[in-house]
């Protein structure tokens, strides 16, 4: 009887989501669904000589990076929402999950560098959230965790250190931008510095103490909008000239309208809005003194 072949293959999208994944379960698990068409939990853990925890373990991570059923591309998966939190694991399955992962071993060394102390409990659930859960290789979960010391650091200067919280808040906010790669990690650290060093740039020229959590969202917005500095500073100066202060309200209000007008440069707000000019009172006129002749005031009296 002649033994019949049936072709699969996988695709370069799946291909690439497994290499960044560095888990060998997860890609050996992948091979035997394409394989198989589907997963029998047991046959698996028997036929790949795993243990059912370790079958579940991997199918739940190809559940979140949408390779179970069939090969859903990245942009229709459903990102995990930055509001949620990471799996509340328990010293057992925590223990259990980095026994012999050398790509754990590295992150959690690198994160007590970086925390500057032994990492407790919470600590680990955090990284291992960030590889189990949220799929992030070991290498960006790396510069992740330097990153996130460089924020700490500008924000509350030095000898800061960041928390377990926003290690999490990060990591969502990385797997939600679908930063999978050093590549992509290093590109989104060029863009933030750069954005930093813009809102540093802008907090000089209006003359503001310091940029409140409001401020920094609508000038991150507005720059985002197209704006750049100068056309930022012109509006400023037209909130000063019309109000006597910076009413970021005002402010707001005139780079919307701009924005819904599609005004993004100085030279194109200037011929379609250009400054309103300030009316000057009229001068009243200008009076002649004449000799008063007191006979003739006193004819105008007697015929009152």
């Amino acid at each position: 009887m002649t033994e019949r072949t049936v072709h699969k293959s996988i695709s370069d999208q799946a291909a690439d989501r497994l290499i960044a994944a560095h888990d060998g379960d997860v890609a050996l698990l992948y091979l035997y669904r394409l394989r198989h068409g589907g997963l029998d939990e047991e046959a698996a853990a028997r036929d790949l000589c795993r243990t059912l925890q370790d079958i579940r373990g991997a199918e739940e991570k190809l559940r979140r990076m949408g390779l179970t059923e069939g090969e859903t591309p990245a942009q229709e998966r459903v990102a995990p929402a930055p509001e949620e939190a990471l799996p509340q694991y328990t010293k057992a399955e925590i223990a259990g999950r980095s026994r012999d992962n050398r790509a754990l071993e590295v992150i959690y060394a690198e994160a007590a560098q970086v925390l500057g102390r032994t990492l407790g409990a919470n600590d680990m659930r955090v990284l291992l959230g960030m590889y189990d859960y949220l799929s992030l290789p070991p290498e960006v979960i790396l510069v992740l965790l330097h990153y996130c010391e460089e924020q700490t650091r500008l924000k509350y200067g030095e000898g800061r250190r960041p928390t377990p919280r926003f290690l999490e808040q990060e990591a969502y906010s990385w797997a939600n931008r679908e930063i999978l790669t050093l590549e992509q990690a290093e590109e989104y650290i060029r863009a933030q510095r750069e954005r930093h060093s813009e809102l540093g740039r802008l907090q000089e020229r209006l003359a503001l103490p310091a940029l409140s959590p409001t401020q920094q969202k609508d000038l991150s917005a507005w720059l985002d909008q197209g704006f750049g500095e100068e056309e930022i500073a012109e509006a400023a100066d037209r909130t000063l000239t019309n109000t006597g202060a910076l009413k970021w309200s005002y402010l707001r209000r005139i780079l919307q309208s701009w924005h819904e007008h599609g005004l993004h440069s100085v030279q194109a707000i200037r011929e379609k809005d250009p400054p309103r000019t300030q009316s000057r009172p009229v001068p009243a006129p200008r009076r002649e003194d004449k000799p008063v002749d007191p006979a003739s005031l006193r004819k105008i009296l007697d015929k009152i």
